[in-house]
């Protein structure tokens, strides 16, 4: 955690402190000149009191392969793929931008606005109205969708004249026929994934690519007679190992390589997402990705716009956002609890059968089976002291004892083995909860959904310390410091229980399967503790990070970035574009 927050601090020192700095450290890095009117963004950035100012490299790795591709090209591939189901435009003319949806004679429930976008198309349309007039006419492709969905085969990517180039025929000639929005049993994501490795890879080797499949289809009887139990061992959270359960995540696995460790995929929902993907480089802004695609990130509009299932402090009868939630509890008075609500949303059913090793069906199958499993945990005993112990602890107790999680409404139960009673009966259900009542507790779990999860910024703007296991990297992933302002969780979830007792010490349960004389801390003693201190330190770093790189301005000045290095690659003179100051 000191680690953490001497590499956090440097990055925070070495930002470019003029305009001059700041062309020099971009010519540095990209070796090229800043696009044009990057001195009207810098003086942006300085007048909102921005402390990001140098680090968008993921930014511009993500436009790289476009610099290959002609203004022409782009703007042509712009419109062709803005005819597809589920995406949207945000053209703008003249200073000003409107959002659209194209013609497409495709029922997509997830549009129901046909004639003016969706919300991710208006969220980014919004974010662009302070610096509209500055711009160039442009069209931006937004995806409707939660998922990603350019992926484009490695062979194409290494040899672009393998592929066609002039996409003047229309985008029909460019896919090699109509698309078709969703798999119909014809495909699947991973197959299109796996397209984008390397050809020695072994998502690239068939015996490789389903060696999870045959884990799967060779496996024993499921823990209880229960379908839930995932059997990719190498990820699954009910076979870890005493070691692996005590190594922390150094970051979430936004870079892990799924075409190195294609079994892997079994435990990720939007590998059998419905919808087809695009095997064409066309520019798609994205919310997030998974390493791999080749989408363009944009900030969420979830965390620009102000809900109150997504935003921290919203009072929607004032329609203002207070600084401290109306809901929120002090530290002192929150449990220690792990907390987490929320559908069953992950993932699709091409191809079906999987369901229950998606994300979150695979934290609710650990931290709420009736399993008489034990599971290693290492505590200090005494707590507080630097004396520590290892002991085998039931997984039905501990789990009693530290965590609180739900599912609260059912995506795609009919998929599930047994179908829609089955997954009742096997998953701990509640009410839907309120937004706030995340607040009385201070850990606050986070997993991906179908794509990305929308409340991650919301529980960092909370006095909770936050939790989270994601393979999606974000517009903000780089800013953002692990053991400084959230705990990471690796995506088998294995060391969660450790997590909790290095933080907050042993439970009941612990010491008795220790045979300790030590009796669990509470109250007063619980706070005194490094541990507690440690996490609350967690909280309210990442809180500060919220309110000064994590704000709405912050995601209007990535924008920005974006929509400058964008224009430059939409024009015929790319070298006009340029900025030489």
């Amino acid at each position: 955690m000191a680690e953490a927050e001497t590499k956090f601090n440097a990055l925070l020192k070495r930002q470019s402190k003029s305009l001059n700095a700041a062309v020099a450290e971009y010519r540095r890095r990209y070796k090229r000149d800043p696009p044009k009117g990057f001195d009207d963004w810098y003086a942006f950035a300085i007048e909102n009191n921005v402390k990001i100012i140098d680090e968008y490299d993921s930014l511009m790795d993500d436009l790289e392969p476009f610099r290959e591709l002609s203004g022409e090209e782009i703007r042509r591939r712009v419109l062709q793929v803005g005819s597809l189901p589920s995406v949207d435009l945000v053209r703008l003319r003249n200073g000003t931008t409107v959002t659209m949806t194209m013609e497409k004679g495709f029922k997509d429930d997830e549009v129901r606005l046909a004639k003016v976008g969706g919300p991710r198309a208006k969220g980014f349309r919004v974010m662009m109205e302070k610096f509209q007039k500055k711009l160039p006419d442009m069209d931006f492709p937004i995806n409707a969708k939660a998922e990603g969905r350019i992926l484009i085969p490695w062979e194409h990517r290494k040899y672009p004249n393998m592929t066609l180039q002039d996409s003047s025929k229309g985008i029909k000639k460019m896919l090699n026929g109509e698309f078709v929005p969703d798999w119909r049993g014809d495909g699947n994501v991973w197959e299109a994934y796996r397209r984008t490795c390397d050809p020695t890879s072994q998502a690239r080797r068939l015996f490789g690519s389903i060696r999870g499949q045959a884990i799967l289809a060779s496996s024993g009887e499921p823990s209880n007679g229960m379908e839930g139990r995932s059997y990719v061992k190498d990820l699954d959270p009910l076979q870890s190992s005493g070691d692996s359960s005590f190594v922390f995540a150094k970051h979430p696995d936004y870079d892990f390589d799924f075409c190195k460790h294609p079994w892997a995929r079994y435990q990720q929902g939007h590998f059998f997402s419905d919808w087809r993907t695009i095997p064409v480089l066309y520019p798609i802004f994205s919310p997030g990705k998974v390493r791999g695609y080749s989408d363009i990130k944009i900030p969420s509009h979830y965390y620009y716009s102000s809900t109150s299932d997504y935003t921290y402090g919203w009072d929607p009868a004032n329609m203002v956002i207070n600084d401290v939630d109306e809901k929120e509890v002090a530290w002192n008075k929150k449990t220690n609890q792990i907390f987490w609500r929320g559908s069953t949303t992950g993932g699709g059913s091409s191809p079906p059968g999987f369901l229950t090793s998606y994300q979150r069906h695979r934290f609710m199958e650990m931290a709420t089976a009736p399993s008489n499993a034990s599971l290693p945990v290492v505590f200090a005993d005494p707590p507080g002291s630097r004396n520590f112990t290892t002991v085998e602890v039931s997984r039905r107790a501990i789990n009693s004892e530290i965590m609180d999680a739900a599912f609260t409404k059912a995506v795609g139960c009919k998929g599930f083995p047994g179908g829609c009673k089955r997954m009742f009966d096997h998953y701990r259900f509640t009410k839907p909860v309120p937004l706030g009542e995340h607040w009385k507790h201070k850990y606050l779990v986070d997993f991906d959904g179908m794509g990305y999860s929308a409340r991650s910024l919301a529980f960092l703007n909370s006095e909770s310390a936050l939790v989270k296991a994601t393979v999606y990297r974000e517009f903000f992933s780089d800013w953002l410091q692990p053991w400084l302002h959230y705990i990471p969780l690796s995506q088998s979830y294995k060391e969660l229980y450790n997590i909790y007792a290095y933080f907050s010490g042993p439970t009941p349960s612990m010491l008795e399967a220790a045979n300790s004389t030590s009796r669990p801390l509470s109250g007063p003693e619980t706070l005194a503790t490094a541990g507690d201190m440690r996490l609350r330190r967690i909280a309210q770093a990442g809180r500060q990070w919220k309110r000064t790189i994590g704000r709405k301005v912050d995601m209007e000045i990535y924008v920005y970035r974006l929509c400058l290095e964008f224009a430059r690659l939409y024009a015929d003179d790319r070298e006009a574009m340029a900025y030489k100051g």
